[in-house]
Order: C-alpha cells, then structure tokens, then sequence
C-alpha cells in the first residue's frame, strides 16, 4: 500500500514508542466533508454523506498504511482482540492486537482516546473513555478493562510478566469546559478518594470534571506511570479549540476524530 503524508494539523503522539510502533490523531483538517461536518469526519453513524464518510476514511488508511477497524462504541468497558477477521462495527470501547498492518482505532468528539503499547512493541491497544466508562462498575473501568486484557495476552501468556505497559492520552473536553453533576463526582470519589481533586465546583451540585486527569490516576493506580499526551492545558480542549477539533458537547450535530495506533514489524 503506498503511503500518503499525513496533514501537518494531525496530531504524532510524542512518547517514546518502541520502533515499529506508530500513532496518530486527526484533527478536521484534511477530508471532504461538508459543514457541519467539515472536513475530515470519520464518523458513519453522526448524520454525514456515507460517501463522505468512505473517502474520508480511505483517507485516513493512506496516510497510515494500515486498515483502520473502526468500532460500535457504547460507553461501556468492553475489549476486542483485533485479527484481520474483525469487522467495521462490532461493539467494544477498547481494543488491542498483536497483528501487523491492523490499526486499533477510536472515534471521539470529547470522549477521552487512550492509546497504549507494550514496551516492546509486541502489543498495541486503544480506548474510548468517556466518563461512565473510565468509571465504569466497582472501580473495574475500560482502562482496567484493557490493562486486563494486556496482562493476559500480552504479558503473562507469553511469559512477559516484566514488560512494561506505556500509555498516551489525546485530545479529550477540558477542565475548564466539562460541565458534570454531583452524580459523576460521586462515581469517582466513591472509587478513589483523590479523585476529588478533579473536581472544580460551580455551585448548585455543579462541577467542572478534569477528564484526562482522571484517566492519569487510574492508569497510576494500575502501575502505568508512564503517561504521555493531554495534560489538561487549554491546546488539548476539543470543546474551545474548535478550527481543529470536533466537539458533540459545543456543535451537538459533530463529525468524530480518530486516534489510530498499528504495528508494522
């Protein structure tokens, strides 16, 4: 497959990913469709010109050099192992894949993306955490979930037990625009008491919710304490960032961003 250069907008995650292991994030920037969609919506379920949608995505699969498997996300915890046999739409939040050439891939417009990869490049995997499913039941949310999912077939079934897992988040609502009510506070603090300190109040059971900061305690908690990406700063806020980011929350009627992570070695 000849590989296409990838609009200077995207986003290259900078971690330090092992050799073969490669990482992207759209932007807007670089599709054909119209507003308010415009331009580069990946998304097939928001409303869009499927037509729209299949060269926008063709797009997407040039610049990478890898098939893209895109995902019915629910807000749940689910995790999918990833071979060429996995089709468009079936439902998780997370996948994961040892193969070559298969790209774990997560739409968003808000939703916090977390992409992961073994240090030794053996595995790769990616997340869709909104708030219900970063908190999800009993502390066990898609992050725990997935880091499972790691433990069993990328580390200890192959004997790896020592290898590290290293993580990066993407653009995602920010602090100072995700607007929550005591009922998502709750979910978090019930958890894990420093979880209050994600939480800005407003007043009148009214919160801002530091999404990513959520994530990073939760990865922390698993022993992943190598993070990498959103920090919170206003660069990675899909909500008022709005030339570059779609956001569900601002537009209501949004295109969806993808963030892509594949194995070629």
């Amino acid at each position: 497959m000849t590989r296409s250069t990838p609009p200077t907008d995207w986003l290259t995650p900078d971690w330090p990913a092992p050799a073969g292991v490669h990482a992207l994030c759209t932007t807007r920037v670089g599709g054909v469709s119209n507003a308010p969609y415009d331009s580069l919506n990946l998304g097939d379920h928001v409303g869009d010109d499927p037509t729209h949608v299949a060269t926008n995505r063709a797009i997407l699969q040039q610049a990478m050099s890898a098939r893209p498997v895109f995902l019915n996300q629910v807000h749940g915890t689910q995790v999918l192992r990833l071979d060429a046999t996995t089709p468009h739409a079936s439902v998780g939040d997370a996948c994961l894949t040892d193969q070559t050439g298969l790209a774990c891939t997560i739409m968003v417009a808000d939703c916090l993306p977390v992409l992961f990869s073994t240090t030794d490049g053996a595995w790769v995997g990616a997340a869709h955490a909104g708030w219900r499913g970063l908190a999800g039941i009993s502390g066990a949310g898609v992050l725990e979930e997935t880091y499972k999912a790691f433990c069993a077939l990328a580390l200890i079934d192959k004997g790896q037990v020592d290898t590290e897992v290293i993580a990066w988040l993407g653009p995602c609502i920010g602090p100072k625009a995700f607007e929550v009510g005591d009922e998502v506070r709750a979910a978090f603090i019930s958890q894990q008491a420093q979880a209050e300190q994600m939480f800005t109040t407003l007043g009148g059971g009214k919160w801002l919710a530091n999404l990513a900061g959520l994530a990073r305690q939760r990865l922390l908690r698993l022993g992943i304490t190598q993070v990498f990406g959103n920090d919170g700063s206003a660069d990675w806020c899909t909500v008022t960032q709005s030339s570059r980011f779609f956001s569900h929350r601002r537009d209501r009627v949004s295109g969806r961003l993808a963030v892509c992570i594949w194995r070629d070695v």
